[in-house]
Order: structure tokens, then C-alpha cells, then sequence
């Protein structure tokens, strides 16, 4: 567990996380992670001990499409101290067979913090290491601080100048090679992607010693059944001699040189996650305002060719663009939760631009502006987040200009039949896919292996048919009346439908799925919807079994399995190889998004809502201490299903911070409710 910093009262910025150094704490700072990003899909990330343990992870990741597109461009930096006659290193790298160099020797702590901060002490001598990156520029400042005398740092930046996706290997066609720029030294493959990374030290010599090293090893991908070996290139070191107390800047960026102010950049972010802390209200907890503050990395600019760059939803990093389905899932939690209205207007804009025969785009390309369609949810998630945006601004402008004709236009579709499928069948539940497509959020696919099929009927799928028909029934009164009547009309006989055909009387709890070949009685999580979204098409007493179910097989400390442990095809683990890892990811893992609707749902049903409360509190108690382990300040993608279930997949999820953010808001709203005369 980390130590905390002291910090004033009235700032509402959680206290910075220290992490001391010791040969012991090698594998667990190993195992810690931080992330850097900006607002335009750029980001720096690596481990606490600033070891790089994945192919995603480096000094300057950039983003050349905003939010895609993203190059890693600068991986590292190997500093040396200079102290006398002797060198002495600060950086960490893993290779198959040992640490080279060993700098972490020389670490004191790493401090997380509004910018990532390592502390080195050698011979008397104290090195201060801390990054920012440019607010909107794909451009990040390393900053130097010597205390104790004068010391000369020799600085070696390693670029890997490739997508991110992939590894370097110096076997591959290639022709590395750097410039001397008046501005500083760019470096360049002329045989690969356009892209260049600049380097600046203002005023410092440059000593030009080319040079490969090989075979980086990043244990992370090795651990995912990945290749994880990565050839890295340095045009040679920036020499510099720093009295005592003087401060030091090496800037890297993609393609052009740009400036970074780096004090100024500090203060700007300092002022958005403050902000953002202080969104969540005077009596939050740290792990509500942390929360807070990690949805900041989410929020990003999308660039469009012919039109305004517009706010979208980041879906986790590292390796996740923007998903329709995550982004209005996770957007009441990201936006309203902190106040963040404008931007909110913006992400709805930015998938409302794109819809399509009734579909909100399941996600965007990483290569272009290209949407892809494949999904029966991401649309009703749209309609659902929307109910969230008016109840909490009250906006009926947008809701009227924007929102309703969108929510129309998608539920007009679906009846009438869409892509893939996608129709009101003749008892008027959605239907859509075929064994071959997978349109839900448990969408893994094997070749033409669906590993969850769940064509046809999917119970969560109409739980937000209903509740979506039902939203335009009350909020399109103040509309179209006769619109809003027939969308009522129709949640009428949704309903009754709904409870004949996914009730499993011998269960007490909701089919999975509805197919042609009968009903799905695996004991999964998305019947919890039918009790946790604003509308439910179930009687109370089937609600409170629903609950129950979910309880007694689903619930862990971190999320709900997405597959109860008394099935056969339940997978204990997620890891190994690619192939085990998909096979496993809607099998049993752990999913942290779950833990909102779970405890909106047990809210709701609550006959004693005091221990209501506290069920719910004991629910998402565990969430604090994961902020200190896998992604610092965040929260994982994914856990094991069976204890201590480690975490998983992407280290900062949008849906898992903005559903357990949003889930602790209900909690402290209900206790205040409790208090109320």
C-alpha cells in the first residue's frame, strides 16, 4: 500500500501516492502502472519503477489522427550521472536474462501525482525526474532537478518510431538514422511511416553515438501470450552539466518541434483535475474524488476532416479508440457525475453525426474516420444515457433538437428492421445476429467461432428495448404527444412480453437468451439490467429474485462474474494465450463496470434501504485499495473470476471508472435520503 502526502484541507485533489523503493517491492513497482495523457489521445505510461513492461508503454505516445492513429515515438530515456570520474545510471530496462542498467539501485520513491515523479540519490546527490505532456500537442517535457552539487546528466533518448500495436526489430527493413536541426536532432526511418521524433535540450551538446540495443524484454506481453522482445535505436546522448538546484528540460515531439512550458502545462492540468475533485462535492471520500480525477483521461477531441474537432469517450488504455457502447455507458459516470455538461452535449453530437439506419457507431476506426456498425446495444445505451443527461441538467433544448430525434430515428428502425438482422419480432421483442455475428457487449470471436453466441433475444438487449420506449413515452410529452403516446403503447406490451419469455420459473431469475433453438439458462449478469435501468419491465417481486441470483453466484469484491462458477464452461482464470484469453473473457472474468448497475439495482428493490446502503457501500469498498495496484488511480478492465481475482486486460477502463464513480454517487445520495426529515 502506498503512503500518502500530506495536503491541505481545502485542496480537493486527492493526496499524491508514494511508493518508497526496496529490493523487495521490485516485482509489485513492476506490476504498478501510470498513465499521462492529453486531450487529444496522446499519452506517456510506463511502470512505477519506469521500466517498460509492454509494448504500449513509453515516453511519448502519439496521437497523429487525434484520438488514433497512435505512434510510439520516444520509449525512453537512459540517464547518467556524472559524479567525479564515475557514471552511475538511473534508468531501468528488463532484458530475457537481467536488469540493464540497474538504476532502480538508485531509487528512492515513485510519487503519483498530477505528473509521475521519481526521486534518485546517488553519492550525496539527489535527481528529480517528472514529465508533462502538452496539453493538446503531441509533444512531452522530461524535467531534471539536482540537490546537493554540481552534476553533469547524460542524457540517451531511444525511439521506436511505430504503431503502437506493433514491436521494432532491427532485423526488419528499416533505415534509422538522425539530423542535426537547428531546433535540435530528429530522428527518422526512411524506409518506415512518415513520422519523425524531435528532441530538444535548449542549449545542451549533443554527442552523436548511434546505436542499437536489443531484444527490450516487455514482460506484460509475454504474460499475454504476445511477442514481447523490441529492438530500440538512440542517436547518442545530450550532455549536461547542472549546478546544485538547477532544473533541466528535455522535450520530445512528433513530427515538428514544439515548446512545452512546463510549469504552465502542470498548471493547467493541476486545475482540471482539482476542478474535477471538486465536482464530486465537499464530502467525497478519496476513492470518489480519485475517481473523479481518472476521468479526466477518457474525455478526448476527435478530429474530423470537414468539420470541428468534437469531445469523445477514450474506451481504456492503452490499446481501446472510442466505442459507441462504452461511451454511453460510461458517459453518465465520466460527464454528469462531474458536472461536465458541455462536453457530455458533445460526445452525444459526435456519435449523432454518425448514426446510421438507427445505429450509433459500435466504434471507430483506429486508422480513419471510419465507423463500424456491429453492435444491437451501443444505439439503446445512447437512448438511456440521454434520460441521465436530461435528469440531470434539465436541458429540454437538447433533449428536443438533438436527442429525441436520434432516440426516434433509432427505435423507428429497429422496428422496421435494420442491419444484421435487427427487428421487433412478431411478440415485439428485439431480435437480431445470426451464429456468425455478435452484436452484444460479450462479443469475443474465434475465426467464425462465436465463444458467446447470443443471437436472437438477448435479455439485457430488451431490457433497454423496453426502457428506451418507455423513456420516449414520458419524455416525449412535452413534444410530440401523439409520438409519445404510441411509444407508451408499445412499453405496454414489452413488458408482459418480456417477463413470458425470460422468466426461468426453475431458476427464479431471467434467461440469458432467447434463439431459435429455446432459452439460454446460463447464469449470466446482464439480467441485472432488467432491474437497474430507469424503467423495468419486471413485476417487484421478480426484481428482487433477479437481485438475489445475481447475489448468490455473480457478485464478487471487484464487479460481477460474467459467468455463475456452477457452469461448466466457467473459466477460474483470464491469461495465457491469446486464444485462452478470449476464451475466458465473458466466461467467469470479472467485469468492474458490473458493480454500478448491481448496486443501482440493489438500491431499488430495498424493503430496509439502511441496509440497502451498507450492502452497497461493502460492494464497492474494495475499489480504494485497487487504485494503489494495476493502473495507479484507475481502474482494470477486468479480474479473475475466482479469488483474489488479480486484475486484467486494459489498465484504465472508461465503463469501470465511470459506472463504480457513478454507483458511489447513488450510494451517498440514498444515505442522505436516509437522513432527510
Amino acid at each position: 500500500m502506498s503512503r500518502m502526502a500530506k495536503k491541505s484541507p481545502s485542496d480537493p485533489l486527492p493526496r499524491p501516492m508514494r511508493f518508497p523503493y526496496s529490493k523487495q517491492k521490485l516485482e509489485d513497482m513492476l506490476s504498478k502502472e501510470w498513465l499521462l495523457p492529453n486531450k487529444i489521445g496522446a499519452y506517456a505510461s510506463s511502470s512505477a519503477l519506469g521500466c517498460n513492461t509492454r509494448r504500449y508503454h513509453g515516453l511519448l505516445i502519439a496521437s497523429a489522427a487525434p484520438p488514433v492513429q497512435r505512434i510510439a515515438a520516444l520509449a525512453t530515456v537512459m540517464e547518467q550521472v556524472r559524479i567525479g570520474s564515475g557514471n552511475h545510471d538511473l534508468a531501468t530496462n528488463e532484458f530475457s536474462d537481467a536488469f540493464s542498467p540497474r538504476g532502480m539501485e538508485h531509487l528512492v520513491e515513485f510519487v503519483h501525482d498530477v505528473m509521475p515523479r521519481w526521486v534518485y540519490r546517488v553519492d550525496g546527490v539527489e535527481i528529480v525526474k517528472e514529465l508533462i505532456l502538452a496539453e493538446a500537442a503531441n509533444a512531452v517535457a522530461v524535467r531534471y532537478t539536482v540537490r546537493g552539487s554540481a552534476t553533469t546528466l547524460l542524457l540517451w533518448p531511444f525511439a521506436a518510431l511505430r504503431d503502437y500495436h506493433s514491436l521494432r526489430k532491427v532485423h526488419q527493413s528499416h533505415q534509422m538514422t538522425f539530423e542535426n536541426r537547428d531546433e535540435g536532432i530528429v530522428v527518422l526511418d526512411r524506409q518506415g511511416p512518415p513520422h519523425t521524433l524531435c528532441l530538444r535540450v535548449e542549449g545542451e551538446k549533443f554527442e552523436a553515438k548511434p546505436q542499437w540495443w536489443y531484444r527490450f524484454l516487455y514482460r506484460q506481453d509475454v504474460a499475454r501470450g504476445q511477442e514481447g522482445y523490441e529492438d530500440l535505436y538512440t542517436p547518442g546522448f545530450f550532455a549536461c552539466t547542472l549546478a546544485d538546484g538547477q532544473v533541466l528540460q528535455l522535450t520530445a515531439s512528433l513530427d515538428e518541434f514544439v515548446a512545452v512550458d512546463f510549469d504552465a502545462a502542470v498548471a493547467a492540468r493541476r486545475r482540471r483535475l482539482a476542478e474535477l475533485a471538486g465536482a464530486v462535492g465537499p464530502q467525497a471520500d478519496e476513492t470518489t474524488r480519485r475517481l473523479a480525477v481518472a476521468t479526466d483521461a477518457f474525455i478526448v477531441q476527435r478530429d474530423f476532416p470537414a468539420a470541428a474537432p468534437q469531445a469523445t469517450v477514450l474506451a481504456g488504455y492503452h490499446w481501446f479508440a472510442d466505442w459507441g457502447r462504452d461511451a454511453f455507458v460510461a458517459l453518465p459516470g465520466l460527464l454528469l457525475a462531474t458536472g461536465r455538461f458541455d462536453q457530455a452535449r458533445e460526445v452525444f453530437r459526435t456519435f449523432v453525426g454518425h448514426l446510421s439506419g438507427g445505429l450509433i457507431p459500435n466504434r471507430f476506426d483506429d486508422y480513419s474516420n471510419a465507423a463500424h456498425y456491429n453492435s444491437i446495444d451501443a444505439s439503446l445505451w445512447f437512448i438511456v444515457a440521454a434520460e441521465r443527461y436530461l435528469e440531470a441538467t434539465g436541458d429540454q433544448a437538447f433533449w428536443r433538437d438533438v436527442l429525441m430525434p436520434a432516440a426516434h430515428a433509432i427505435l423507428a428502425a429497429y422496428h422496421n428492421g435494420t442491419k444484421f438482422d435487427i427487428h421487433a419480432d412478431a411478440d415485439g421483442l428485439l431480435k437480431g445476429g445470426s451464429p456468425t455475428t455478435q452484436l452484444t457487449w460479450m462479443d469475443v470471436k474465434l475465426g467464425e467461432e462465436a465463444i458467446t453466441p447470443r443471437q436472437g433475444k438477448a435479455v439485457e438487449v430488451n431490457a433497454l428495448w423496453y426502457c428506451a420506449h418507455r423513456i420516449l413515452g414520458l419524455r416525449g410529452q412535452s413534444v410530440d404527444r401523439t409520438m409519445a403516446e404510441q411509444y407508451a403503447h408499445q412499453a405496454d406490451l414489452i413488458a408482459p412480453a418480456f417477463a413470458k419469455a425470460f422468466w426461468n420459473p426453475s431458476q427464479n431469475c431471467l434467461y440469458d437468451c432467447i434463439s431459435d433453438s429455446g432459452p439460454d439458462a446460463a447464469i449470466r449478469p446482464n439480467q441485472i439490467f432488467a432491474v437497474s435501468l430507469p424503467h423495468s419491465p419486471l413485476p417487484p417481486a421478480q426484481q428482487v429474485k433477479v437481485v438475489q441470483k445475481v447475489r448468490e453466484q455473480l457478485l464478487t469484491p471487484l464487479g460481477l462474474r460474467s459467468l455463475s462458477p456452477l457452469d461448466s464452461r466457467y473459466r477460474r482464470r483470464y491469461g495465457g494465450s491469446w486464444e485462452s484469453r478470449d476464451r475466458a473473457y465473458h466466461q467467469g472474468t470479472v467485469w468492474a463496470w458490473l458493480a454500478g448497475p448491481y448496486v443501482e439495482a440493489v438500491l431499488k428493490v430495498a424493503d430496509d434501504k439502511a441496509k440497502a446502503v451498507a450492502e452497497a457501500r461493502r460492494c464497492l469498498q474494495a475499489f480504494g485499495p485497487h487504485l494503489a495496484e494495476a493502473g495507479l488511480g484507475s481502474i482494470s478492465e477486468i479480474f479473475d473470476g475466482d479469488p483474489p481475482h488479480e486484475p486484467h486486460g486494459c489498465i484504465a477502463q472508461a465503463w469501470s471508472v465511470g459506472e463504480v464513480l457513478r454507483a458511489k454517487v447513488l450510494v451517498e445520495q440514498a444515505a442522505r435520503s436516509l437522513k432527510a426529515p
